[in-house]
């Protein structure tokens, strides 16, 4: 639907989801009043609870709207590789830039993190994972060399990682640490997440 076709009470609707998604990346979720957001979307305070039935209802529908994962699910889908490890790689590329480019994406994941203690991750669990299975087939088939797991600790390991990353990376941006932590790439992070840290096992006998 586009912007002529949506109803006024949509285009209020998104005013109101605009604005608090603009607010709340700027100054945190509990920082955010109400008539902040009314202000912000141009509208009277009392006029938001014609459409919503107040904060946490806001941030519960944008967490879905503008969850990273669901704006990054496409640019993995959509990576090339004949092989798994060539498909991560190419993630891992493609998900640097769109996630370097974007960084509201990170900071809309943390506010659920820390200011909601992840409490409406189940909802977006419960929406991302059907969306994922087209990837997920490429981790179960026979040609993928990817040891027998369930799907859902496959989706947790592999987006786990790409997470960890972006919090690592903004805890180790100060100059004072070791320049091999500061330019650690994602894709390095996607090599140990792919291999692992132990090296291969001898399977002669010495």
């Amino acid at each position: 639907m586009t912007e002529d076709t949506l109803s006024k009470g949509d285009r209020t609707r998104q005013a109101i989801e605009d604005a608090a998604y603009e607010l709340f990346l700027e100054q945190g979720y509990s920082a955010t009043s109400m008539r902040q957001i009314a202000n912000q979307a141009g509208i009277a305070l009392g006029g938001i609870y014609n459409h919503f039935a107040g904060k946490d209802e806001i941030f519960q529908e944008l967490i879905i709207d503008r969850h990273p994962y669901f704006k990054i699910l496409p640019i993995i889908q959509s990576a090339p590789g004949d092989t798994t490890e060539e498909f991560i790689r190419n993630s891992a590329r493609a998900l640097q830039v769109e996630l370097g480019s974007n960084p509201q994406f990170i900071k809309l994941m943390f506010i659920e993190v820390v200011e909601f203690s992840g409490k409406h991750f189940p909802k977006v669990y419960e929406t991302f994972f059907p969306q994922a299975q087209p990837l997920l087939q490429r981790f179960t088939s026979p040609e993928s060399g990817v040891r027998e797991l369930p799907l859902p600790q496959i989706v947790r390991a592999f987006m786990g990682s790409i997470m960890a990353y972006y919090l690592t990376e903004f805890l180790m941006s100060s100059e004072q640490l070791p320049q091999v932590l500061r330019e650690m790439s994602l894709e390095e992070f996607m090599d140990i997440f792919l291999h692992g840290i132990l090296l291969d096992k001898e399977t002669d006998n010495v």
